[in-house]
């Protein structure tokens, strides 16, 4: 297969009955451009390893990862994006509600903002949640970006478009797929936001819920803070010859 112009990375978790949808939009929404879609199994315990090798018999251009035991979504995206081969990756949550037919205007609107521009994120104007999950998120957004001052409306979004070099220089750690604006800003990127469609979730059940996300965010926003304080940009090397 020629080299893709893009990689789709999917990170799931018992997600067996929305691999298949996903993966026939996001051939659709594609259509035309040379491209591969990475399912990163988290360890899962049903069937969605079975599941993403139906679609591989029936769109060539999925691939599988799996996990020897259950890391975590920001473990899975690194895996994906490590993995990946196209200079250019998009990011989708494996439930579904993130729209496949979003991703060429996340293109677009790199390509028209030009090269500085090295992470388009996705912002859920519309939220098809519960009253409780858009209340968290309304308040995680706030504080990070209080604290952060990123810039960003959504900063959990799982559609995004970001460049591969530049990801592969950041600093892993678990939950980093949070901090994205951040951390790319630290690099020196520039980072825009594009209004995306969010839909409801209609197979399969939730991985967050209120407290294994308020407590370990409060105490990754410092270490961002941290991160950020500590960081030189704009280092330059001369060998002497």
């Amino acid at each position: 297969m020629p080299t893709p112009d893009l990689s789709v990375v999917i990170p799931v978790c018992n997600e067996q009955d929305n691999v298949l949808p996903l993966a026939r939009e996001i051939a659709a929404a594609l259509a035309g451009r040379r491209f591969e879609v990475l399912f990163v199994d988290d360890g899962s315990t049903d069937g969605t390893a079975a599941a993403v090798r139906a679609a591989r018999s029936e769109i060539p251009e999925v691939r599988l990862l799996c996990h020897s035991r259950r890391s975590g979504q920001s473990a899975a995206v690194v895996s994906g994006v490590r993995a990946a081969l196209a200079e250019w990756v998009a990011t989708l949550d494996g439930d579904g509600q993130n729209d496949p037919a979003d991703i060429p205007a996340l293109v677009a609107a790199q390509q028209a903002a030009g090269a500085d521009v090295q992470l388009v994120m996705g912002s859920r104007t519309t939220r098809k949640d519960t009253w409780l999950r858009r209340l968290q998120s309304r308040i995680a957004n706030g504080v990070r970006g209080g604290l952060l001052n990123d810039g960003t409306p959504d900063t959990g979004c799982g559609i995004k478009l970001l460049h591969r070099p530049t990801f592969l220089q950041l600093p892993v750690f678990d939950h980093m797929h949070r901090f994205m604006p951040a951390l790319y800003q630290r690099q020196g990127s520039q980072v825009i936001s594009v209004p995306v469609n969010h839909r409801p979730r209609l197979q399969g059940v939730s991985k967050y819920g209120l407290f294994n996300r308020l407590w370990v965010g409060i105490v990754d926003i410092l270490g961002v803070m941290w991160l950020q304080r500590r960081y030189q940009p704009g280092l330059t090397v001369r060998e002497d010859r």
